[in-house]
């Protein structure tokens, strides 16, 4: 493999018009364009540690973790990893099925060993981030890896990872299909401030809307609502609340929820109609979710059966405004029970007011699913973009 210089000339299926007479391009063994770089961190001169995350990219390892995994003593033997350095990550996840590649843009730090560290030659290769983001790389890489690896690693040489054919084309093409990624980048970074701005709106009318822990009532109300916020239990409000009971069945017709949302299907369709669950055990406990239509439900999940008259809507942001994750209990197995949700004090407003706050609420998950609607689409117009500006994998692998 490391002996392939370029392979026979391809093109991508669209190209800028300024380039469609400019012939084909190559594939180069990355050994060609870029230096592994494996300087160590001698004396521990350097105390950040980074991480290479399949969706975050290059991090500060304690802002990825929220602490410290590597601990001083230890990081002598760790690679130096420069501003403007790529990173290869061996462990394979659903986001990252070869390992991701990503670029460092925060800064210089220090790596893991298990890492490749490398470097290009020339510093205008923006392109090859964008490369790395396609799969036209991982035909190559599953070939090229040892079949004994583990299971949720890759295992390949440093020869074979650094023989890995890369696309060329001219300076000039290279750095205008960067250009234009880059800036569709920005639109998506964009898209996602503004989902994550309306969320951020959300929580702090929420808090608003619902009166805070000991007090009785909302600070801030419709004008034309004054009457008391009145206490009840909430197993007052509702006919039952208790643990599922469906099993998974791989042919059922129903969906199947459990803790983490819907796990499957089930034959069986114990529940029809608008319903609160609450995920009762594990990592997700306290996780509240609002169905509709005909279903099942695990004994991994607490289903919420309001009285008719309830506004099911109301109680929902209620929950939600309370963040039922602070009730959770239990380090060894996180769990709520259906004791502690029907001995719950919940603050009811009159019928128009519970109404008015709902629909108010409504109205903005209603705007923020369409905003997240418009960063998925931009996301899958990228996807789409990026298969056809860069050769095919089938292609590269030929």
């Amino acid at each position: 493999m490391a002996g392939i210089v370029e392979k026979c000339a391809l093109v991508p299926k669209l190209r800028f018009p300024d380039f469609l007479e400019a012939g084909g391009w190559k594939f180069i063994p990355l050994s060609h364009l870029a230096i592994r770089t494996k300087q160590k961190n001698r004396d521990e001169k350097i105390e950040r540690v980074l991480t290479n995350s399949a969706e975050f990219g290059v991090v500060d390892q304690r802002d990825f973790f929220d602490k410290d995994i590597a601990t001083q003593g230890k990081l002598e033997g760790y690679f130096v990893v420069e501003l403007g350095s790529y990173v290869y990550n061996p462990r394979i996840s659903s986001t990252a099925p070869v390992g991701p590649i990503s670029k460092n843009k925060i800064g210089t730090g220090v790596m893991s060993p298990l890492y490749t560290v490398f470097k290009f030659k020339d510093n205008s290769n923006d392109f090859y981030e964008h490369f790395f983001k396609t799969t036209g790389w991982h035909t190559y890489m599953r070939q090229a890896s040892s079949t004994g690896a583990r299971h949720d690693r890759m295992a390949i040489s440093s020869d074979d990872f650094m023989a890995m054919p890369l696309p060329v084309a001219s300076l000039d093409e290279q750095q205008k299909i960067a250009d234009c990624l880059g800036s569709l980048d920005e639109l998506i970074a964009a898209q996602a401030q503004q989902v994550e701005a309306l969320k951020i709106h959300k929580k702090g009318l929420m808090q608003q809307l619902f009166p805070r822990a000991g007090e009785t009532q909302p600070r801030l109300r419709f004008p034309e609502f004054q009457d008391e916020w009145m206490a009840q239990d909430l197993e007052e409000l509702s006919e039952s609340i208790s643990s599922g009971k469906d099993k998974v069945a791989t042919d059922g017709a129903f969906d199947l929820y459990g803790s983490t949302g819907i796990i499957g299907k089930t034959k069986n369709c114990s529940y029809g109609g608008t319903y609160i669950l609450v995920a009762r055990v594990g990592a997700n406990a306290g996780l509240l979710t609002k169905t509709t239509g005909e279903f099942g439900v695990t004994d991994n999940t607490l289903i919420i059966i309001l009285n008719a008259k309830q506004n099911i809507d109301f109680i929902f942001y209620y929950l939600d405004q309370i963040g039922l994750n602070k009730m959770v209990f239990g380090s060894g197995q996180p769990l709520i029970t259906g004791g502690q949700l029907k001995a719950l004090t919940i603050r009811l407003p009159k019928e128009r007011e519970q109404q008015r706050i709902a629909s108010c609420l409504s109205s903005l998950d209603t705007l923020i699913t369409l905003e997240i609607q418009k960063l998925e689409t931009l996301k899958t117009h990228k996807k789409g973009l990026m298969q056809q500006l860069f050769p095919s994998a089938q292609a590269v692998a030929a």
